[in-house]
């Protein structure tokens, strides 16, 4: 078989065109949409734990033509010239450069696990080797917690006397405060715990910054601290969160603000 010049002309501008038409998605009102805006949505899918399968691909197609249909319209409307839908794109775009940016700085400086194991030994060293099973009343004044102590000697049963207590959490479960390291409690109101037997209740106001409490201490056990390997996901979380804003400060002394 042979071709006429202009049959030849027509199979290799059809030829060419494979490849053109290869790197786009679709063409919606002859503008195209590039095909690495799917992979890069699949890329972003399987990240999130999705499968890449020819559901998901038609799926994402699907919307992104829907976006580039409803974009050309919202242009066509010119509300791509409008003052406050310009500066809502440029907040987008500033937003898009951070997250970039933060997820950069941290895959550069990773958590080593030296870190993760002093993060853990410390908080393992605050948490201390008891736990205290609490109970407390918190009042807003230093007469009325006094009123109490004089009652709880008088022998009035402190899960009642704890329904006038502030803390709502714990109020209606007769001030229970559950079983918890010292160390989550402010220091005023560990060391008072600390310093009690079991059974007892302190004799004086413990003042706080959220009130006036009355605790009594129901028992002590040994701590359960948890095993780093339970807990490292979120040590490794916390200390990337600080040397994230430990970047970002240094950015910010490092700029000229006037």
């Amino acid at each position: 078989m042979t071709f006429k010049p202009a049959h030849l002309l027509v199979a290799l501008l059809a030829t060419a065109a494979i490849p053109v038409m290869a790197q786009n998605l679709a063409v919606v009102n002859t503008k195209p949409i590039p095909a690495s805006k799917l992979e890069a949505l699949v890329k972003q899918a399987k990240a999130q734990g999705q499968q890449d399968t020819p559901q998901l691909r038609a799926s994402i197609k699907d919307r992104l033509i829907s976006i580039e249909v409803l974009t050309q319209e919202a242009e066509k409307a010119g509300l791509g010239t409008n003052p406050e839908v310009k500066t809502q794109l440029e907040l987008a775009r500033q937003q898009i450069l951070i997250q970039n940016l933060m997820r950069e700085y941290a895959n550069k400086n990773p958590i080593s696990e030296a870190d993760i194991k002093t993060e853990y030994d410390k908080a393992k060293a605050q948490a201390g080797d008891k736990e205290y099973h609490a109970f407390h009343i918190l009042v807003e004044k230093e007469d009325e917690a006094k009123a109490i102590i004089s009652k709880l000697k008088a022998g009035a049963k402190f899960e009642e006397l704890a329904k006038q207590s502030k803390d709502p959490g714990s109020a209606t479960k007769g001030g229970d405060l559950d079983w918890a390291s010292p160390a989550t409690f402010v220091p005023d109101f560990s060391n008072a715990l600390v310093a009690l037997q079991k059974g007892q209740f302190t004799e004086t106001p413990v003042k706080t910054e959220f009130g006036y409490h009355v605790i009594k201490l129901d028992d002590v056990r040994p701590s359960k601290f948890p095993a780093i390997e339970e807990v490292k996901q979120q040590i490794v979380d916390g200390l990337q969160q600080r040397k994230l804003q430990a970047y970002q400060q240094a950015l910010m002394k490092k700029a000229k603000i006037q």
